[in-house]
């Protein structure tokens, strides 16, 4: 993938803090195999000690909070722990839900290979769910976590039925346009591909205090893909 340009992703910037918007297919940090590109690697090539406050999965876009010297990175990670920060996703989901302010309690435990499953004696979490809009197989689901456990969102819509899009990983299948357009020719010898190429999940919004106390919420625009495959959800309600 070609890399962006890192001020092309900032959504919000002071003194303290770089708020960006997360492109798809692009780690937060390190892989356990090193020497890929990152987003904390194209910071630091602008600024030298900022340090990311949490990460997004990998194929997750949206907003992702940066900080630029130690205390703003102290300040956010409290209020991370306290669960003071309010973080809003996104989620295109498998069949046709209709929650509002639903409340997902389901404990999780981390298992080998970077899967987690949900399990009795895991970690509480906690995710509320409402229903943004309604499509003719699927829907566009809001989540706020308010822990903060390894796939919580992915694992907590399995749980309900409501698979994200693409997320094969707990039960999500890959979106195919003819399975929803009647008229659907491919030129022979073409394969039809999946309509997004990875889980429908985007951070949209985050809200948290900066150093001296003031609040901020900062919204994430969908990246092309998602706004894409909303777009085209929403011609077949």
């Amino acid at each position: 993938m070609k890399l962006p340009n890192f001020q092309d992703l900032v959504l919000f910037e002071d003194e303290d803090y770089v708020v960006i918007n997360k492109p798809p297919f692009l780690a937060t940090l390190d892989e356990r195999f090193g020497g890929a590109p990152n987003i904390l690697r194209l910071a630091r090539e602008q600024y030298d000690d900022v340090q990311a406050c949490h990460r997004l999965d990998k194929e997750t876009s949206g907003s992702l909070a940066l900080a630029k010297n130690p205390a703003a990175y102290r300040h956010l990670a409290m209020q991370f722990e306290d669960r003071k920060v309010r973080k809003i996703y996104h989620a295109a989901a498998w069949g046709v839900h209709q929650y509002e302010g639903l409340r997902v309690e389901r404990n999780i435990e981390t298992t080998t290979k970077g899967k987690a499953r949900l399990a009795y004696n895991g970690k509480p979490a906690v995710t509320l769910v409402r229903t943004l809009e309604a499509f003719a197989r699927h829907t566009l689901l809001e989540c706020q976590p308010i822990t903060g456990r390894m796939h919580q969102i992915r694992l907590h819509l399995a749980y309900l039925q409501a698979p994200i899009i693409g997320d094969k990983m707990y039960g999500g299948e890959d979106f195919y346009l003819s399975s929803l357009k009647k008229k659907f020719n491919m030129k022979e010898g073409e394969e039809e591909q999946p309509f997004i190429k990875r889980f429908a999940l985007h951070a949209a919004s985050l809200t948290f205090a900066k150093l001296d106390g003031e609040s901020v919420t900062i919204e994430a625009p969908y990246p092309k893909d998602f706004r894409v495959l909303v777009d085209t959800l929403r011609q077949y309600q």
